[in-house]
This record gives structure tokens, sequence and C-alpha cells, in this order.
């Protein structure tokens, strides 16, 4: 346990900064694009290309099959060295092969993720793209090597490398408007070279991020040498097990492909693909610092107990991770609720833009909790070798985003569409973690769900005040017109940054006290990870 505090702690401080700068890169990346435009609509849809590709490879395969595949190659004969080798070589090549069709592809790729596009802006997003897609293969190796370094609990530079990834892109966005100007949000404002600075920045931190986890490799005690015979080492089981996360991954790609084309839609004048995305990754924030941060440990020791059959310990494994992070999850949803306006300010021109793109936010943060408790549970299958399971209760969610997607511009104005497709996904992803927790109770015989419902009981009745506690500061620095939201140009996104600070950070704390009040046993893991974070801190 000592080591999953530590490692929880580490990932959870190198993931806190980075998407810290990450949150930075954005603010830079809207000053220079405009956060509305048919140019940052462009640029965005670019950009993301090689995102929902990584998204294939990462979760499709790697993350479901690789932990558990490394885990048990150890006990080979050579502790793992043909298998990883080989594992190796045939994932360089996919990545470089995908990498090479999604370029041939580009046109048409752009189109189908933004049919609603203007000509001009099809043809800005195609350019774009041709100078992100390369970041494929860049994506590929970083998850590949840093899903590896997991397996052997290597945990920290997966989590540290996308920071020069996002220092890299902030200095190249300053230097874009250095010498280009700012606010480029029209399409006629762009020309070749632009694109190349832009594109090109982007794709340069992505490159850097994967070769920063080659010099951590060393500590795995692994040797790689180019090994093309793939026969023999196990490759089919894992196929087969890649097989179904990966039409699992391809679901979820055409649900967000509708969910896509039909907010392209209010492209220009609403609140549409940028603003999703600003909010989106404001929610990721916590899902990454504590969902991943502590369930990622966790993943390994759960891979490792179902190795050795001890399925007793994976029972125990599930619902000590469960209410480690729905002790985090609770607060963190409610913080950032109270904070929306602030929040979303830090992606908008000003306050009154920023007041309509809130409740995308809100809606997001719905579906933070089931999405956070799906992280462990949806592994434990994996861990299982049971990919097939995940898959089906994936296609009801996928199936449900869709359904909510057409039906969201019948009952909303453009205005709030993309909130009314950002609720039906969180509504769709707890329908999926309910019926996963169904399943993989009746697999395991038991999930300690009395004890998990019981802190997770604690949790909610010490957030109610806490969410008070948050709107009435909000309420106090002048709510909308406040110096947090009011403000503008860069000063504004930065006040609105430091005001989400504070209403969460007041937030926070009430939520700490009234769990004391309560004698929350779960606090010991608050304690817990500070105590083991200051000495991962000094360490490095």
């Amino acid at each position: 346990m000592s080591s999953l505090g530590r490692a929880s702690a580490i990932l959870g401080a190198g993931t806190l900064i980075s998407r810290v700068t990450g949150l930075v890169r954005t603010i830079v990346l809207l000053a220079a694009i405009g956060s509305v435009g048919r140019a940052s609509d462009a640029f965005s849809t670019a950009n993301q290309l090689p995102n929902n590709v990584f998204t294939i490879i990462q979760t499709g395969i790697l993350t479901a099959v690789i932990i558990p595949q490394i885990v048990k190659s150890a006990s080979h004969k050579d502790g793992g060295q043909a298998f990883i080798s080989k594992l190796f070589t045939l994932g360089t090549v996919v990545f470089l092969a995908a990498t090479g069709v999604a370029m041939v592809l580009a046109p048409w790729l752009v189109f189908m993720y933004s049919s609603q596009f203007t000509p001009d802006q099809l043809a800005l997003g195609t350019a774009f793209a041709y100078w992100c897609l390369p970041q494929i293969f860049f994506y590929g190796l970083y998850a590949l090597i840093g899903e590896t370094l997991n397996a052997k609990r290597v945990f920290g530079p997966y989590t540290w490398a996308p920071i020069a990834n996002n220092v890299i892109s902030i200095i190249g966005f300053i230097v874009f408007m250095m010498l280009f100007g700012d606010n480029r949000n029209h399409v006629e404002m762009w020309d070749p070279t632009m694109i190349a600075v832009m594109g090109g920045t982007a794709t340069l931190g992505i490159a850097v991020q994967a070769a920063l986890l080659l010099l951590a490799w060393r500590r795995t005690g692994l040797h790689l040498r180019p090994d093309f015979r793939w026969k023999g080492v196990g490759l089919g089981e894992v196929g087969k097990l890649a097989s179904w996360t990966f039409m699992m991954v391809i679901a979820g790609q055409l649900a967000g492909l509708a969910q896509s084309n039909i907010v392209s839609k209010a492209s220009g004048d609403h609140p549409a693909g940028t603003i999703m995305m600003a909010a989106w990754l404001v929610f990721m924030l916590p899902y990454s610092i504590f969902a991943v941060s502590i369930g990622t440990p966790y993943f390994t020791q759960i891979a490792e107990h179902t190795a050795e059959g001890r399925h007793d310990q994976v029972r125990g494994d599930v619902a000590r991770s469960i209410r480690a992070i729905s002790l985090f999850i609770v607060i963190s949803a409610v913080a950032l609720a109270v904070a929306s306006v602030p929040a979303t300010r830090i992606f908008t021109e000003n306050g009154a833009f920023a007041e309509q793109a809130a409740p995308v936010l809100i809606c997001y943060l719905v579906g933070l909790l089931p999405l956070s408790l799906l992280f462990i549970v949806q592994r434990t299958f994996y861990a299982y070798g049971d990919t097939r399971t995940p898959f089906w209760f994936t296609i009801i969610q996928c199936s449900l985003i869709v359904v909510s997607a057409l039906v969201a511009p019948l009952l909303v104005p453009l205005s709030q569409l993309a909130a009314a497709v950002a609720l039906g996904q969180s509504l769709a992803g707890l329908v999926q973690t309910i019926i996963a927790v169904v399943l993989l109770r009746r697999r395991l015989g038991g999930l300690e769900l009395p004890r998990v419902a019981l802190s997770l009981g604690r949790f909610v009745i010490a957030a109610i005040p806490a969410g008070f506690a948050g709107w009435g500061v909000y309420l106090l620095i002048g709510g909308a017109d406040g110096w947090a939201v009011a403000s503008t140009g860069m000063t504004g996104r930065l006040l609105g940054a430091v005001g989400t600070g504070v209403v969460g950070g007041v937030a926070f704390v009430v939520y700490l006290v009234v769990l004391f009040v309560l004698r929350a046993p779960e606090l010991s893991v608050v304690s817990g990870l500070v105590k083991r974070f200051l000495p991962a801190r000094a360490s490095r």
C-alpha cells in the first residue's frame, strides 16, 4: 500500500502540473487563434484527429491489453524480453502505417468530422491536418513506452513527459503571435507559413513528449531489439483481446463523430467545437489527477493479483480504489460546478460568453463520478483477459450518446446545443457504469458495495455545505460581474483561472472539515498521499 500511495502521489503531482500547463497552453492557443470562429474550429478539428487515432491505439489496444500481458510475460524464462521486443517492433510498424494512411485520407477525415464546415473552412482544416497527423506516430510510441513503464511500476515519466509538450507549445504559440499577431479567428487570415508554424508547433511537442520517455527505459531492466518474428510468443492472444477493445473504441469514435457533426451546426456563432474542447479539458483535470493517478497503480496491482489467482485481494483492490477515487472526485465535481463561470472564462472572449459556456462544463460534470469509477471497473475486466464484456456495455453507452445527440437539436436552441449533447453523454456514461458494476460484481462474487455506498454517502453529505461555501465565495468576489469573470483579454483568462482556484479551494477545505467532523476513515488517504508526495518530490 505504501508503494501504491507513493506512485499515486507522483502521478498526481505530475498530472496536476501537466494539466495546469495544459490550461496555460490552451489560453495561449485561444489568444492566438481566437476562442470562437471558423478558423479556431478548423484547427480544433484537425488537431483532434491524431488524438482520436491515439485514443483507438491507447484505449482500444494498449491500455486494455499491454499491462496484463507484460505482467504475465514476466514469468517467461527471459523475463519477457522476447515478447516485449516483438511487441515494440510490431507496434512501430503499425504506428507508421496508421500515420501514412491517415495522411492520405486527411481531406476525407476532416470532412467526416466537420461536414457542416464551409468549403474554405474545410480547406483550412485539411491544411492543418497535414501538419498535425504525424502526431499519430509519436502518440503511439509514447503510449506503448508509457504503458510498459507502468507495467514495470515505473509510473512517473508517463505523467511528467506531457509537461514538455505543453511548454514547447506555449513557446511556439507565443512566437506565432509575435510573428503574425493574435486572434486569427477568420479563415481568410491564414497563409501557408502561419499554418506551418501553428501545426508544426503542435506536432513538435508530441514528438519531444515521446522522446523523453526513452530516457526512463533503463529503469525497466529490459533490452529491446528489432524482432520481426512475431509468431510463437503469444501475440495472437494479444490480437484476440485487442480486437474487442478495438471495436469498442471504434464505436466510441463513431458516437463522437455523430456528436461532432451535430455540434458543428453551431460553428462560428455559438459554443460549439472549441467550447466543448475547452470544457472537456477542465472536466478532465480532476479525472486525470485523481481517477487516473490513483487508478493506474491499482490497475497494475490488480493485474498482478489476477495473474496469481488472488481473487479476494482483487475484490479488496477494486473497493479500496473506488473509495479513494470517489473521495476526491465528488468534491471536484461540486467545486467545478459552482466555479463553472470563471472556469469557462479561461477559454472565452468575455464574461457574457462564459455564462453561456458554463452549462457545457456543468453537463459534463454530471458524468465525472461514473466515468472515474468506470476507470477501475473496466480495467478489472481487462486484468482477467475479458475485453468482450466491456465492449457490450460500451455499445449501450455509444447508442445512448448517438440517440441523445440526435434528439438534442429538436429540444434546445443552437446556443445550448453543446450543453445538451454533453448532458446526453454524461447520462449515457452513468448507465454504462451501472451496468459494468453489476456485471463485475457478478463475476467476482461481490465488490464490498455496502461499504462503498457508505463512503459515497459521507462524501455527498460533506460536498453539500462545501458547494454552498464555494458558491458564496463566488458571489463575494462579484459573481459574473466580478474580477474573475469580467476582465478582458489575456488578463481575463488568467483571472478566471485564479478565481476558479479560490472558489474551488474554499469548497475543498470545507469538504475536508466536514469529513473530519464525520470522522471519515477515508481521510487517511489524503494524509497518506500528502506524506508520500513530499518524499517523492524530494527524491527527484
